[in-house]
């Protein structure tokens, strides 16, 4: 996205656990500069594809004496930490963080602060929540280091709150019942336009001391951005409006109908009411390099990311082990995606867990419940999709591009990792893969996830519909894996168990670490 330089400036980054501030790290790391990012616990970055690139420092905004070593050596520094709560009491945290903030980095002699507000007429009757982020700004200001703040609307990009918000309601909800916020004008903007504002303000001393509004092509009502993307992904919807639903009750509705939860939605909600455009055309002028796409290109750019080519780092920023013991079925929503995921610890060499995966389908079968696999094989052939005829190449071998029954191979490292694309016929693109690690006790480390993008409500309703099936499959399927994957380690004379471990380990692990790990 951006050209690498030789740029060796440190640069601290806060946030770099959330959405934005997490996608900023490997982009200041692809430009060339030097990355340092402040967390309140080191565990929440593990996993990370950037952090053995990336200075931690463990401090907390509301911690001042943290904030020096964090500091130390700085040139310009992000301050991307802001709470989603609408109350006083989140507002004056907010207010108070971002002073300590701004201390810090004057005592350090920081060249410049860089933040992301939100956008809105600072003179109009803006929501709580806008005014506490455009008040934030002001703060960090007073702390008399010069500062760079950006100001936007919605976000577009897979896992983007306000733009998974749009995802869910419209992928869910054939038939519409719109509130008067629907027809609220704004002006999107796509995530990667955001980060290329971000990064070149650094080496762009235009920008200091400047208030910046950023934002995307297209000025649209959020019933427009529906429509498109329902368009974009094929789906006919119909938007009803209703003169009356208080941001309360619209939050609630949302609640149940998104993964995202009341108490975030009423405040974001409330900021609909405000229309959020751009005024000037100053971000062109001090960034002429960066061309603002429209919405359509944005949310084209967003739903790549369910193609199997992303999956990788799909779930970086959700799965901690900062969250002690946690169970070895994890069944989550994430950025339009539904993912299940089981583990286990095995005692048997990785290798033979990978030969006993990898050489599933074809004649060999499925090992738990081959019958439900032949009977959904079946289905599939009645309305005219591919089913189980395929077979597989190789009993043993698998490269990519290779037919496994209805699936295609679309990933192979060997003794690691498989991944399986579903050529069946379902509403919607699913995914199977399989991971094996060794651990330092000579027992392997078993990952089985299954991904389902689901298309429209009838993707949802297939999913959540067949899933005590799937559940029981999937859960039988793992434990035969490791069981065999054991029976055959204790015929290989490579492998001896210590006098310590029980055979056929099967305990829940201790954290939850990125699948791309």
């Amino acid at each position: 996205m951006m050209r690498s330089t030789s740029n060796k400036k440190l640069v601290l980054v806060t946030g770099a656990t959330g959405y934005v501030g997490g996608r900023l790290v490997p982009a200041l790391l692809e430009s060339g500069y030097k990355v340092r990012i402040l967390v309140r616990d080191a565990d929440r970055v593990k996993g990370r594809s950037w952090i053995n690139q990336v200075e931690v420092s463990v401090g907390d905004v509301f911690e001042p004496e943290t904030l020096k070593l964090a500091m130390k050596g700085v040139h310009s520094a992000y301050y991307m930490i802001h709470s989603m709560m609408d109350s006083s009491e989140f507002h004056e945290r907010d207010l108070i963080a971002a002073r300590n903030f701004g201390t810090a980095a004057r005592e350090s002699q920081v060249a410049r602060i860089i933040y992301l507000g939100g956008l809105g007429e600072p003179e109009s009757d803006l929501s709580p929540h806008l005014r506490s982020r455009q008040e934030t700004g002001e703060v960090l200001r007073q702390s008399g280091v010069p500062v760079t703040e950006f100001r936007a609307a919605i976000i577009v990009g897979s896992g983007s709150i306000s733009f998974e918000m749009i995802r869910y309601l419209t992928e869910r909800l054939p038939v519409m019942i719109c509130p008067q916020w629907v027809y609220t004008r704004v002006q999107p903007i796509g995530i990667r336009n955001v980060l290329e504002y971000m990064v070149a303000a650094i080496d762009t001393p235009e920008s200091a001391g400047k208030i910046i509004e950023i934002g995307g092509e297209d000025v649209l009502t959020y019933g427009d951005m529906m429509r498109q993307y329902a368009e974009v992904r094929g789906l006919n919807r119909v938007l009803i409006p209703v003169p009356v639903l208080t941001p309360r009750l619209s939050s609630h509705w949302v609640h149940w109908i998104t993964p995202i939860p009341s108490q975030i939605a009423q405040p974001l909600i409330e900021g609909l009411r405000n229309e959020v455009i751009l005024h000037n055309d100053q971000a062109r002028s001090i960034f002429p390099q960066v061309k603002p796409m429209d919405y359509r290109r944005a949310v084209e750019r967003a739903l790549n990311r369910l193609q199997a080519g992303s999956i990788e780092s799909r779930w970086s920023d959700s799965l901690s082990s900062s969250q002690g013991d946690v169970p070895s079925v994890v069944l989550t929503n994430q950025e339009g995606m539904i993912l299940e995921r089981r583990q286990m610890l095995i005692d048997a060499p990785a290798d033979l867990v990978y030969q006993e995966f990898s050489a599933l389908g074809g004649d060999r079968g499925w090992l738990y419940m081959d019958w439900a696999w032949q009977l959904r094989g079946v289905i599939d052939r009645i309305f005219g999709g591919v089913g189980m005829r395929r077979g597989r190449r190789d009993p043993g071998d698998l490269r990519v591009g290779d037919a496994l029954d209805f699936w295609r191979v679309e990933y192979v490292e060997y003794a690691s990792k498989i991944r399986l694309r579903a050529e069946m016929k379902v509403p919607g693109d699913a995914w199977l893969q399989f991971e094996v690690s060794p651990d330092k006790y000579r027992r392997s480390h078993l990952v089985q996830t299954a991904y389902f993008a689901p298309k429209g409500l009838a993707g949802f309703l297939y999913w959540y519909v067949l899933y005590p099936v799937h559940s029981l499959v999937f859960s039988g399927l793992i434990k035969t894996i490791a069981q065999r994957s054991v029976n055959a380690a204790e015929t290989d004379q490579r492998f001896a168990y210590p006098d310590s471990l029980d055979k056929a380990v099967k305990v829940p692990i201790q954290s939850r670490d990125d699948i791309n790990r």
